[in-house]
C-alpha cells in the first residue's frame, strides 16, 4: 500500500493529465466514429470513408518534421492548450454546419486536414511532456497506462457513440465531445505544471537546420531508424486494414452497425487486457524480441480470421487475437525510444519519426479504399454472378463485402512477410547491446 502511495505521488501530475486527456480522447473518438457511420450511410463507399483518414494524416506526415523543431522550442503547456482548442473549434464548426443543414462530406475532409496539421505540433509536445513529468523508472508503467486508456476508449467508443447516435443523433455526440474538451482544457490550464526541458541550440538553430537535426540523429542511430521503418511497413498494412474494415463489417451478411460496434468493443477489451499486462509484466530480457514477436502474432491471426469468418463471434475472436499484443508492443517500443533518445532531442526525433513511421498511413488508407472499391469488390461480384460455386465464393462469401474479405486475406499475407523480413535486420538487434 505504501509503495502504491509513493508511485501515485511520483506520478501525480501525469495521472491528472492522463485521466482528463483520456476523457477528451473518448469524446473525439466518438465523434470520429459516428462521422464514419454518417459518411458511409451517405455514400456507401470504402474510399469515401478512407479519405477521412487520408485528409488527417497527409498534412500530419508532410509537416511533422518541421513542427517537431518548433515543439522543442515552444512552451509545452501552451502548445497543448492551443492545439486542443483548435480541435474543439473544428468540432464546433461541424456542429454549426449540421444544425444549419449544410454539412457536406468535403467539409469533413477540410476539417480533418486542419486537425491533422495542428496534430503535427501537438503529438511531439505530448511525448516530450510525458518524459518531462515522469521519472525514468516509471516509463514502462506509464506506457502501459497510456495503452490502458486507449483500450478503454476503444471499448467505450463504439457502444457510447452508436447509442447516442441512434437515440439522439450526431449533434449529441458532438456536444459530448465539446464537454470533454472543456474538462481537459480547464484541468491542464489550472492544475498541471509542465517543466521546460533544455533544447539543444535553443534560440539559435534555424527551423530547417533544427528539423535536419532529427533526421541526422536517426541516420547516425540506424537501430532506431530501422525500427521506425519496420513500424512504417506495419502501418501500411494496418491502414489498409482500417480502410476496409468498416466496409466489410457494415456490408457483409450478418454484419451491420451492431457487428462493427461488437468487434470494436472486443478489440478494445483485448487492448485493455494487453495494457494491464504491459503495466504489470517485469522488464523483458529482450524488448526487440517482444516487439517483433507480438507484431508477428497480431499479423498472422486477425486478418485471416476476419477474412474467413462469417459471424460476429468469429470476427470478435479475430479482433482479440490481433489487438491483445499491441499494448505490449507499444510499451516496449516506447521504453526503447525514451531510453535511447536524449530528452533535448526528443521533440525533433519524434517529429522525424512521425514523418518516417506514419507516411505509409495515408498511402495505405488510399490504397485500401481504392483496391476494395475498384478491384476486390468487382472481382468478387463477377465470381458471385458466374452461376457456379467458385473457390473464392466458398472462402469469402458473395455479395457486397466479399471483396473486402478477400482483401483482408491478402493484407494478412503482406503483414506476415513484413514481420519475417524485419526480424533479420541486424541494426534493430544492436539496440539490445
Amino acid at each position: 500500500m505504501n509503495n502504491l502511495k509513493m508511485i501515485c505521488k511520483e506520478l501525480h501530475s501525469f495521472l491528472i493529465l492522463w485521466s482528463t486527456q483520456s476523457l477528451s480522447l473518448l469524446g473525439s473518438s466518438m465523434t470520429s466514429f459516428v462521422l464514419i457511420l454518417w459518411t458511409y450511410e451517405e455514400k456507401g463507399s470504402a474510399l469515401t470513408t478512407a479519405l477521412l483518414a487520408v485528409c488527417s494524416y497527409a498534412p500530419y506526415v508532410a509537416m511533422s518534421i518541421f513542427a517537431g523543431a518548433l515543439s522543442d522550442k515552444w512552451n509545452k503547456k501552451l502548445t497543448l492548450l492551443v492545439s486542443d482548442s483548435f480541435a474543439a473549434v473544428c468540432t464546433f464548426v461541424v456542429l454549426v454546419l449540421l444544425k444549419t443543414g449544410q454539412l457536406e462530406i468535403w467539409h469533413l475532409y477540410a476539417l480533418n486536414a486542419l486537425n491533422g496539421l495542428m496534430g503535427t505540433v501537438q503529438q511531439p509536445a505530448v511525448d516530450v511532456t510525458v518524459t518531462l513529468i515522469v521519472p525514468k523508472k516509471h516509463y514502462q508503467r506509464v506506457s502501459g497506462l497510456r495503452s490502458l486508456s486507449g483500450s478503454v476508449v476503444n471499448i467505450l467508443t463504439p457502444i457510447a457513440a452508436t447509442t447516442l447516435y441512434a437515440v439522439f443523433g450526431l449533434s449529441a455526440v458532438v456536444y459530448f465531445d465539446l464537454a470533454t474538451f472543456l474538462c481537459a482544457f480547464v484541468t491542464l490550464c489550472l492544475w498541471i505544471k509542465i517543466p521546460e526541458g533544455k533544447c539543444a541550440g535553443e534560440g539559435k538553430e534555424p527551423l530547417v537546420q533544427s528539423a535536419k537535426a532529427g533526421l541526422s540523429y536517426l541516420w547516425s542511430n540506424r537501430g532506431i531508424l530501422d525500427l521506425m521503418l519496420f513500424l512504417a511497413a506495419i502501418n501500411l498494412t494496418a491502414s489498409m486494414y482500417n480502410a476496409a474494415f468498416p466496409a466489410m463489417l457494415l456490408s457483409r451478411a450478418g454484419g451491420g452497425e451492431t457487428a462493427l460496434a461488437a468487434v470494436n468493443t472486443a478489440t478494445g477489451l483485448a487492448m485493455l487486457a494487453g495494457s494491464i499486462a504491459a503495466s504489470l509484466l517485469p522488464e523483458p530480457k529482450s524488448r526487440i524480441r517482444v516487439i517483433c514477436n507480438t507484431l508477428l502474432l497480431a499479423m498472422s491471426t486477425e486478418n485471416f480470421i476476419l477474412a474467413l469468418g462469417t459471424s460476429i463471434p468469429v470476427w470478435c475472436i479475430g479482433g482479440v487475437l490481433g489487438w491483445i499484443w499491441i499494448p505490449i508492443m507499444n510499451a516496449n517500443m516506447d521504453v526503447v525510444m525514451r531510453s535511447h533518445i536524449p530528452v533535448e532531442m526528443q521533440g525533433r526525433v519524434y517529429a522525424a519519426r512521425n514523418t518516417l513511421q506514419f507516411f505509409t498511413i495515408p498511402i495505405g488508407y488510399l490504397l485500401g479504399g481504392l483496391l476494395v472499391d475498384r478491384v476486390f469488390e468487382p472481382f468478387m461480384a463477377v465470381q458471385s454472378s458466374a452461376g457456379t460455386a467458385s473457390l473464392w465464393c466458398s472462402l469469402f462469401g458473395s455479395g457486397k463485402g466479399a471483396g473486402a474479405a478477400l482483401f483482408f486475406f491478402v493484407i494478412g499475407i503482406l503483414g506476415v512477410v513484413t514481420c519475417l523480413m524485419f526480424r533479420r535486420d541486424k541494426h534493430i538487434w544492436k539496440l539490445e547491446e
